[in-house]
């Protein structure tokens, strides 16, 4: 292997913790040290030979130490690879060869973590310090790089047991570490320059991730590229699988529609609420929630909007469930539900979904805007002679927010503030009814007088004539089909109040 030795060093570092047994074996080695600012003083203060950069580029420290290692003098010594036409260069100019250099790097998120004042964040963004680094890095065949603190004490047992000396994969490795370091960091910029705008949702950045045990199918390898200890606080139960936290991304979509609403419990089974419920209380919100379907509840993702006492977590732990959401827990509800030791808890610190979504397809990424559209009273236009009455308004605006958050095509079927059945992910909107009103009989529900909500137009009357057959008085949907007509002849025709919200909630 290509070994190296150390002769002389750079070194700049913000942090100065742990950094004086690297200096005192440096100087044991008599390896020739330049330094900068306090760097310099601290290393002085050592009783080490250390000379300032200034002395070398002939320039001070300049623009309130914005300027200090910015220098032909230095980065030369720096990118030059070790071969006869580099090498001459460095001697026509006077450029002495940096073998290696150590740097810390200004803490820019411990400062925006610490104050929201611009100017002081600003101020430590780095920018000496991270080019010296990707140099070195660059340069690594030639020039060790130190690009944080946290490598110092490798970094001395490399001094030690190789006198001074450095092989190729060492300083490979390092040269890793730094740009791993330079990519977090530059991520950790933008993040803050885009706080706010839609680029916001890509803060879950590739830094911080987690090997999941596999895929949707056990022949699949996943990874989760975010951090989930933001949003949650997990409680109890087994590692969280790709299939629990695809399913968690749509209870926390559609439980933040109703995060300042009445209790309110939503049941869902392959992200597709199967039992929506808002009651007095959250223990009558969970019975009615899954008293619309407690076939698909088995094995589901349950969340809540409300605290959960002792009372619902005796009924809620009757059933298999994979997940439970919830705001917060009774010492005694959480010590009960915590008896099944798989089961996974998460309390939810709020409920917040991103306003940009990203999806891999094909040979790359779509982005859109989240659908963040939820209708209310004003947004509808009653487009049949009958119009609904404030219960049926109330039951219709509760189905379209169902409806929006079932996978296309989506019908769903509500009464008193509950999801009574749902068809979803069918060919056909005609399918889609046709499967909620199977599973609404077959729970013993009567869906006379009830609402229904549909994702997308009716392209055909087909869906209002087998709704009214059913019972169902009143029908929302966003119209704009070159049909409607047909659909609101049916309803005025028949006694059924429609209104129209323009606006689509497909989800594929």
């Amino acid at each position: 292997m290509y070994k190296k030795k150390i002769k002389s060093a750079l070194i700049s570092v913000f942090s100065k913790t742990g950094l004086e047994p690297v200096v005192r074996e440096l100087h044991r080695l008599k390896v020739r040290i330049y330094s900068t600012g306090g760097t310099h003083s601290f290393i002085e203060q050592l009783g080490i030979p250390v000379e300032a950069v200034e002395t070398l580029t002939s320039y001070p420290s300049i623009l309130d130490g914005r300027v200090k290692t910015l220098h032909p003098k230095i980065f030369g010594g720096l990118l030059a690879r070790r071969e006869a036409a580099h090498l001459a260069q460095l001697e026509a100019y006077d450029i002495p060869e940096l073998d290696l250099v150590i740097v810390d790097l200004y803490p820019f998120e411990e400062t925006v973590a610490a104050t929201q004042n611009e100017n002081d964040i600003i101020e430590k963004i780095d920018i000496g310090g991270i080019s010296l680094i990707r140099a070195a890095a660059k340069n690594f065949k030639d020039v060790v790089v130190v690009p944080s603190r946290n490598e110092y004490a490798w970094f001395l047992e490399i001094l030690k047991n190789n006198n001074g000396f450095t092989e190729m994969q060492e300083r490979k490795e390092l040269a890793r570490l730094a740009f791993n370091i330079s990519s977090h960091y530059d991520t950790a910029i933008f993040n803050w320059f885009t706080s706010g705008t839609d680029y916001k949702a890509f803060k879950h950045s590739l830094h911080v991730h987690e090997p999941l045990r596999y895929g949707e199918n056990p022949h699949q390898s996943a990874v989760f590229f975010g951090d989930l200890k933001e949003l949650f606080d997990n409680l109890n139960g087994k590692a969280i699988s790709y299939n629990n936290l695809v399913d968690i991304d749509a209870a926390v979509r559609l439980m933040s529609e109703f995060k300042n609403a009445a209790p309110t419990f939503a049941i869902l089974k392959h992200t597709n609420a199967c039992g929506v419920a808002t009651r007095p209380t959250i223990l009558e919100a969970w019975k009615t929630a899954l008293s619309s379907d407690p076939i698909s509840a088995f094995g589901g993702v349950l969340i809540c909007n409300q605290k959960i006492d002792l009372a619902t977590a005796q009924e809620i732990n009757k059933l298999f469930y994979e997940v439970l959401i919830a705001p917060d827990f009774d010492e005694a509800a959480l010590t009960l539900l915590m008896t099944k030791k798989t089961r996974i808890l998460l309390k939810i610190k709020a409920f917040k979904t991103n306003t940009t979504q990203f999806k891999s397809l094909l040979n790359g990424v779509i982005q859109q805007d989240t659908d963040t559209k939820t209708e209310v009273a004003t947004d509808l236009k009653p487009v049949t002679i009958k119009t609904p009455t404030a219960a049926e308004i109330e039951d219709l605006l509760y189905a379209n927010i169902c409806v929006k958050h079932l996978k296309s095509n989506g019908i769903a079927i509500v009464k008193n503030r509950q999801l009574l059945a749902m068809g979803c992910g069918q060919t056909s909107r005609v399918d889609a009814l046709r499967h909620a009103l199977e599973k609404a009989a077959l729970f013993g529900f009567d869906v006379t007088g009830a609402a229904m909500a549909s994702e997308a137009f009716f392209p055909f009357p087909d869906c209002v004539q087998i709704a009214h057959k059913a019972g169902i008085l009143a029908v929302i949907q966003p119209g704009g089909s070159v049909k409607d007509k047909d659909s609101i002849d049916f309803c005025n025709a028949n006694g059924v109040a429609m209104v129209m919200t323009g606006v689509r909630h497909f989800l594929h």
